[in-house]
């Protein structure tokens, strides 16, 4: 099988969307927004663009290259998951010591930026959450524990801190604050989608909530932490960080995700991929209106 695929492989030319698939651009677009959140808040008034622009390309590529490490540690189980098995090395269309090298080379590229022209915290900080996706959570807690997901999803809470840490160059509690909203909102999202997807995890052995659990279980546990994550989006309102557009915008969205939860619990075949959906939408509206506010306050 592997003789086939370096045949077919060498017999090819990769494509450039190959690389990009690597990359999971929609995913790493979503981290790049939530990055430049962070910028924004982290001062009173609109960052230099010179320094939006080199902390975003660090980032980028730093995210991008654990994209694609994830692309080869997993190339086994995604061959088994109908989601999956259409990315680049399950379909032979590159070998694994090709995308490594791709990893390798964008991940240089994007501390180096960081380092060079941005500052060490950040470098450091984005080696971490790289190294936490990328090595610890893919490597072994995807395997190892049905708390995968709650356990590596710091990693990928970590770039609204990114972007505070590239603009102040310090770790401050209101970006924290921003980590922990992510933080808390990741385990309702990822195992809505889950339960939906549970058949495949299945298949590729991986010790998802649900294949471990069961789905009651799992709906239990979405329904503690979307209480958890509704706490936690209110505290920027109880330290001062936001004010009453947030706290409206916020309550409107926590009402729309809670009836979506509850849906799920009442009518457990419909709602997983409706409440993954919305958390899709919920999490970038949810930003949009911490903007909104910040720079509201300021005109006023």
């Amino acid at each position: 099988m592997a003789e086939h695929q370096l045949a077919t492989v060498q017999n090819e030319r990769i494509s450039w969307r190959d690389y990009l698939a690597l990359c999971k651009p929609k995913v790493v677009v979503v981290m790049l927004i939530t990055a430049v959140v962070g910028m924004l808040l982290a001062v009173p008034t609109v960052p230099p663009v010179l320094d939006i622009i080199l902390g975003l390309l660090g980032i980028a590529f730093a995210s991008a290259s654990a994209a694609a490490v994830n692309h080869v540690m997993d190339r086994k189980i995604d061959e088994k998951m109908a989601r999956t098995r259409g990315r680049p090395i399950p379909q032979g269309k590159m070998t694994p010591h090709q995308a490594m090298l791709f990893a390798a080379v964008i991940g240089i590229t994007g501390i180096a930026i960081l380092v060079l022209w941005v500052n060490l915290l950040t470098a450091w900080l984005t080696v971490a959450a790289l190294m936490g996706y990328a090595v610890i959570y893919t490597v072994w807690l995807k395997r190892a524990t049905p708390q995968n997901i709650v356990i590596g999803g710091i990693a990928g809470a970590a770039p609204p801190l990114l972007g505070w840490t590239a603009i102040t160059g310090t770790i401050e509690p209101d970006a924290l604050l921003l980590v922990l909203i992510i933080f808390a909102w990741t385990p309702p999202h990822f195992w809505s989608l889950c339960i939906a997807r549970k058949k495949d995890y299945e298949k590729a052995g991986i010790p998802m909530l649900p294949v471990t659990h069961g789905d009651e279980y799992t709906r239990f546990q979405i329904m503690l932490y979307s209480v958890l994550m509704v706490v936690t989006t209110l505290l920027p309102v109880m330290t001062g960080m936001s004010g009453f557009i947030y706290l409206a915008g916020i309550t409107v969205l926590n009402a729309r995700f809670i009836y979506w939860v509850w849906s799920l619990w009442r009518k457990p075949n419909g709602a997983p991929m409706a409440l993954f959906r919305y958390s899709i939408n919920y999490i970038m509206l949810l930003f949009v209106i911490l903007l909104t506010d910040h720079y509201f306050i300021l005109i006023e």
